[in-house]
Formats: C-alpha cells, structure tokens, sequence
C-alpha cells in the first residue's frame, strides 16, 4: 500500500500589528526625540536623517545604512525665513537611487573581515538598482544633515564620527531611547514604532492608504506583490476614523 503524502503545512503570513505603525504625526515626533537622545554627544543626531530615509522613501536598515551621496539626488530648495528673491523652489521632490546594502552578519562571516557586508539589494541581481522618489521633507531632512556632518570618506551619508559604519547594535539602542522621549507612557506600552523596521511598515502602509497603486508602493519597497499584501497592507494606528468616514460616504451615495 502505498504511503500516504502529507501536504506541507502552509506557513503564516507575518502579520503586521496595527498598533505598530505609526502614522506621520507620530514619524516626526520620534524624528524629533531621536536628536535629544545622547544630546551631547551628537551620536543620535547623526542618525536621525537615516531613520527618516525608512519612514520616507520605504528602504531596509541595511539599505539606509549603505546609501551614499551619489545615490541621493537633492534639489537646492529655498531656506529663507521671510519674503525672498532667489529662484529657489520651496519645496521640490527629490530621488534615492538604491545599489547597495550593508548587512551586519559579524566579522566572521564577511569577506572584508569587517562586522558589515557590501552587497547588492535584497534578492536582485548583482548591479540592480531601485529608484525611489522621495518628498521634500526629506529633501530638507537630508541635506541639513550633509551640512552639518558631511559624509564618510567612501561618500556614505550615515557614519560613526570617526567614518566608521553605523552599527545594527547602536540603530536598536538609540530607536528605544526616542521612543521614551518621543511618546507618551501609553504608546510606549504598545508595538508601537518598537521596532526600527517599523519605520518602513509606517512607510508602505501611508503610501498604501493615500491611494499608490499596490504595484508601484511594491516596487519601491522592493517587494512581491505577495508580501505587499501578506505583510503592508495594514492602518495607520489612529487611522480608523479615517477609513471609516470614506465608508460612510460610499455608502451614502
């Protein structure tokens, strides 16, 4: 008689928790906080423009961590505080162009010897790139950060104060801490952001609900259509109302 076959159980769709994400409020009081993190040092300030990279244009923390200056296209926007005369947009979209990702699997198991791997992007083709366009906050964001600290040797934007690259270690640590600073006791007891991740979870499900087609947000996060839907399609926490407000409308008419 023959044995019989057991199909393979299916495996769970990783689930987004809806009280993780953050919704852009929330993003930039967590921005904000990350700067009075280790104030004196200036340690945290240097990252802050990295975890608005997640939140606005969508990429992994090892692709923020390898973005250089010539991946970021940045137009010149007017800085003035009062009725000027340049010819300076006020605001103007800009574009990240992602090749790299420096993924941390310790000094054992790299090439380099070094705690940080150089490698392409996740599951694409050696030489692949991702365009993604990004919106003037973060234009802003990040070209006051190449002002003030400027970029490694190698043109790395995000970069210890010695050149060294940002550790996985330090991008948890200091996430945490802002999220003391940054939320009240009641959102610090929830997911909330807990994660820095999290960051881009916030990012897919924004640009889900404010109407991007499904397609495009995949293609700027870098993913399947199957994990856009299995993983991002989640709500903005405090997003309910929103939603159900549009409902009420369809059925009204």
């Amino acid at each position: 008689m023959p044995a019989t076959t057991v199909p393979p159980v299916p495996r769970a769709a990783a689930q987004l928790l809806l009280n993780a994400v953050a919704n852009p409020a929330q993003a930039r009081q967590l921005l904000a906080a990350v700067t009075y993190v280790g104030r004196l040092s200036g340690r945290a300030a240097r990252m802050r423009a990295m975890y608005a990279c997640m939140y606005y244009g969508g990429p992994r923390p090892s692709e923020a961590i390898g973005l250089r200056r010539q991946d970021c296209e940045l137009p010149d926007l007017c800085a003035c505080t009062r009725d000027c005369s340049c010819d300076l947009p006020a605001s103007a979209w800009g574009r990240l162009t992602l090749t790299k990702s420096r993924p941390r699997p310790g000094k054992l198991y790299t090439d380099s010897g070094e705690g940080h791997d150089d490698k392409g992007l996740k599951r694409r083709p050696v030489g692949d790139k991702r365009v993604v366009p990004i919106p003037p906050e973060l234009v802003r964001i990040l070209t006051e950060h190449l002002e003030q600290f400027g970029t490694a040797e190698d043109g790395r934007l995000f970069a210890t104060s010695t050149g060294g690259t940002t550790s996985a270690s330090a991008v948890w640590r200091i996430r945490h801490a802002a999220r003391l600073i940054g939320l009240s006791p009641e959102q610090q007891a929830t997911p909330l952001a807990g994660r820095p991740y999290d960051l881009r979870h916030a990012c897919a499900t924004l640009l889900l609900n404010a109407g991007v087609p499904p397609k495009e947000v995949a293609r700027r996060l870098g993913h399947s259509m199957e994990v856009l839907w299995k993983v991002y399609a989640g709500c903005l926490d405090g997003d309910e109302e929103r939603i159900n407000r549009l409902i009420e409308k369809a059925l009204a008419t």
